[in-house]
């Protein structure tokens, strides 16, 4: 898949680059712990646009959204004010309800910190869960192809 502001996917894998702004950091300009979650976030959400689906509408149209079952993080060494960061996100699995990613949030060749993502696809309204919809199931099949 092409590059863009979105980030690029290839060997299966969806990258994104991400700049470390003085507003994700401490007084010291070391990442805050909290914004590796936001910087993960955003990976996924790319993903998914960069394949054609688009979660603000399956949430307007159906009522459905992905929530965050469970995660799993590992920090292995700071990053600073100004660093240029790229998120890595791989589908390790996509069932009915429940997607699972891998993603690493790496400076260069040095990995920051790895995250285990569990998202599960559920109904805006009864907050149960639900399967999830043909669009993201297309989108996340044109991820594992590349």
């Amino acid at each position: 898949m092409n590059s863009s502001i979105s980030g690029s996917i290839e060997d299966k894998i969806h990258r994104l680059p991400v700049r470390v702004y003085y507003s994700d950091t401490d007084a010291g300009g070391v990442i805050y712990h909290s914004r590796y979650l936001d910087m993960a976030e955003h990976g996924r959400s790319d993903m998914f646009r960069t394949c054609g689906g688009n979660q603000f509408e399956t949430m307007k149209s159906d009522g459905i959204g992905f929530v965050i079952r469970s995660l799993e993080i590992a920090y292995h060494s700071p990053g600073f004010l100004d660093d240029l960061l790229t998120v890595e996100t791989r589908v390790v699995k996509a069932e009915r309800f429940t997607v699972i990613f891998n993603q690493k949030v790496m400076r260069e060749d040095q990995c920051l910190a790895e995250l285990k993502v569990k998202a599960a696809c559920v109904s805006l309204k009864s907050g149960r869960p639900t399967p999830m919809p043909e669009e993201w199931k297309t989108a996340i099949d044109r991820i594992l192809a590349c």
